[in-house]
C-alpha cells in the first residue's frame, strides 16, 4: 500500500477532479507485475494502468494475484467503464483497498461488486494515509465544500504586518544581521525566507484556488502565482465589496459564502486563504477550515497586526524548520 500512495503523487496535479490513485499488483510469489496511476482527468484511471502495465508473459500470474489501491475501485460509467469491473474480468484472488470512496455513485458498491463476485477484499490498510493524500476529493465528498487551508507568516510575538505609517521593531540577529528597528506600512513586513517562500509557492501548486481579502489585495499587490515553483497557478479570488477596485486576474465576491458556491460550481476543490488576519478570522468564526499553517518568523516586532486566534479545535500536526522559520500544520481536532 505505501507503494500505492508513493505512486499515486504522479497524478496529483493532472487527475483533478478526480482522485490521484495508485494501483499495484503483485503476484502470489511476492512479486510486482504491475503498477500505474490515475491518468489526466478523463483517461484511464490507476487500476486500467496498472493492468496494461503487466507483461505478456506475466498474465497468467493474475489469476493468483493482489491487487492493492489506494482508494476503492469506482463501479459507475464516467469518461470510464467501471474499475471493479476490469478487476472481476482479470480474474485477480484478492483486492486491498486504502479507503472507501465517498464518492455518492460508488460509497462501497466497488466492494460490494467485487466481493459478490467471489474475490476477497480488505478494506482500511494505511486507511488514514490514503485519505489523506486525496484529501480535497474526501472533503468535497463528505463536507460538500472544498478542503480549505488557512495559511499566514507572524512574527515571534504574533505579529502578521505593519498597523500604520510607522513602526518600531525589536532589535533581534537572524542569521548574523540585525533586523531593523523602524518599518514603513509602503514595503510589506518580510516574513518569509527566499526558501520558505518557495514552499508556499509549491503549496499553492497544489491548490485550486486562493483567496485574500482587499485589504491584502491594495496593501501588498500580491501576484499569487508559483512563479518560485513548477505547476499551474491556482485561481484568485478577492472578498470585497467594491469589485469595480479589483484588477485583472482577480475574481471578487462579496462574502464567503458565494465564493464558495463559486469553487464548488467550477469544480474547484481546495482553497488556500492567505490573507489577511480579516478574513483568516472570518474563515475561522465560520468554522470554515480543515487546516492551518503558520509560519513564525525568528524576530519581533511592536506596534503590528496581529495574528488571527487559534481555534480551540486546532491541534498540532506537525513542525518544521528552515532558515530559523517554524512552520508549524494544525488540524482539527
Amino acid at each position: 500500500m505505501r507503494r500505492c500512495l508513493q505512486i499515486a503523487r504522479g497524478g496529483r496535479l493532472t487527475a483533478k477532479p478526480n482522485p490521484s490513485v495508485g494501483a499495484v499488483i503483485v503476484a502470489a510469489d511476492g512479486r510486482i507485475i504491475g503498477e500505474g496511476f490515475t491518468s489526466a482527468y478523463g483517461g484511464p484511471h490507476a487500476e486500467v494502468n496498472a493492468f496494461a502495465s503487466v507483461k505478456p508473459e506475466d498474465e497468467a500470474l493474475l489469476t493468483g494475484a493482489t491487487i492493492y489501491v489506494s482508494l476503492e475501485p469506482c463501479s459507475h460509467w464516467g469518461h470510464t467503464p467501471p474499475c471493479c469491473d476490469l478487476i472481476i474480468r482479470k480474474g485477480v484472488r484478492r483486492c486491498v483497498c486504502g479507503c472507501a470512496d465517498p464518492f455518492a455513485q460508488v460509497q462501497g458498491r466497488g466492494i460490494e461488486r467485487m466481493r459478490r463476485a467471489g474475490i476477497e477484499v480488505t478494506v482500511g490498510v494505511l486507511r488514514d494515509e490514503c485519505m489523506a493524500s486525496n484529501r480535497a476529493f474526501m472533503t468535497v465528498n463528505e463536507r460538500h465544500r472544498p478542503f480549505i487551508l488557512l495559511k499566514w507568516a507572524e512574527t515571534a510575538n504574533h505579529i502578521v504586518g505593519y498597523k500604520a505609517q510607522r513602526c518600531l521593531s525589536v532589535p533581534q540577529r537572524e542569521n548574523g544581521m540585525q533586523q531593523p528597528t523602524q518599518g514603513h506600512a509602503s514595503a510589506p513586513l518580510r516574513l518569509s525566507s527566499p526558501f520558505t517562500q518557495m514552499l508556499v509557492h509549491r503549496l499553492r501548486a497544489h491548490a485550486d484556488a486562493i483567496l485574500v481579502g482587499r485589504g491584502t489585495l491594495e496593501a501588498d499587490h500580491p501576484r499569487l502565482d508559483v512563479r518560485e515553483w513548477s505547476g499551474p497557478s491556482p485561481e484568485r479570488l478577492v472578498l470585497t465589496r467594491h469589485p469595480e477596485r479589483v484588477p485583472e486576474g482577480f475574481l471578487p465576491f462579496a462574502d464567503i459564502p458565494s465564493a464558495l458556491a463559486h469553487l464548488s460550481e467550477h469544480k474547484r476543490q481546495s482553497l488556500i486563504v492567505e490573507g489577511g488576519p480579516t478574513t483568516l478570522q472570518a474563515f475561522i468564526d465560520a468554522d470554515l477550515w480543515d487546516e492551518i499553517r503558520v509560519e513564525t518568523a525568528p524576530f519581533t516586532v511592536g506596534d503590528g497586526v496581529k495574528a488571527p486566534d487559534m481555534p480551540d479545535a486546532a491541534v498540532l500536526g506537525s513542525t518544521t524548520c528552515y532558515d530559523g522559520r517554524v512552520i508549524r500544520r494544525y488540524r482539527r481536532r
